[in-house]
């Protein structure tokens, strides 16, 4: 598919089978999550812009490079903050923005319930983090409230991603970069992501 990159590498799917397992408790479950987030970000942040510096080491000037923007880290809540900690080890001087979403179960549509971003997204890279992308719908709208923002440079990182969540995407932003660790076979009649690991979100706090 254009524009989504799946991550292969033998720790990335060696962490995710260890999360689709259902024998796989919460507290492992966090745990899991974090140090596969942490592989994910790696190559999502590949292709971020860079500019040259010069810095002065104790022993002689070298040069250098530095981030060309500034990162927007976007959990989308409740799941996509099992992502967030273990980003912010790598990027500690990120910023944080928070979108709420539930989804109406009759209807799978998306419904916002919060959102707090940081003001003019315009020259910032934003990664937009929510472990699964199921239907998109809750993607979509969060990436639509991005743009409202001013946000240019968005891409999107999940643990698992569904085909028609992908489509749903793509039709809205088609140049919009994802970053997955597997794209799965299709959703179930109620919207759930198969084989997939369940609800994140129920996995990740016990609920």
């Amino acid at each position: 598919m254009k524009n989504v990159t799946v991550i292969r590498h033998p720790l990335v799917q060696h962490h995710l089978t260890l999360l689709r397992d259902e024998r796989t408790r919460p507290q492992e479950f966090r745990r899991v999550l974090g140090e596969v987030t942490t592989l994910l970000i790696y190559e999502a942040t590949r292709s971020f812009s860079l500019r040259s510096v010069s810095v002065k080491t104790p022993l002689a000037p070298a040069k250098g490079h530095q981030l060309k923007r500034d990162i927007v880290l976007v959990p989308v809540l409740r799941a996509g903050l099992g992502m967030l900690d273990p980003i912010l080890q790598l990027v500690p001087d990120a910023k944080v923005g928070f979108i709420g979403l539930k989804r109406e179960e009759s209807t799978l549509q998306a419904i916002f319930y919060h959102q707090s971003l940081p003001p003019d997204l315009r020259h910032h890279e934003v990664i937009l983090i929510d472990p699964m992308l199921a239907t998109g719908g809750s993607a979509v709208a969060a990436i639509d409230l991005l743009r409202r923002e001013n946000a240019r440079h968005i891409r999107l990182v999940n643990l698992v991603a569904a085909p028609e969540g992908i489509r749903k995407v793509h039709a809205r932003s088609p140049s919009l970069p994802i970053f997955t660790a597997s794209v799965d076979t299709r959703l179930n009649e109620r919207g759930y992501i198969l084989p997939g690991l369940g609800d994140a979100g129920d996995r990740l706090f016990g609920t």
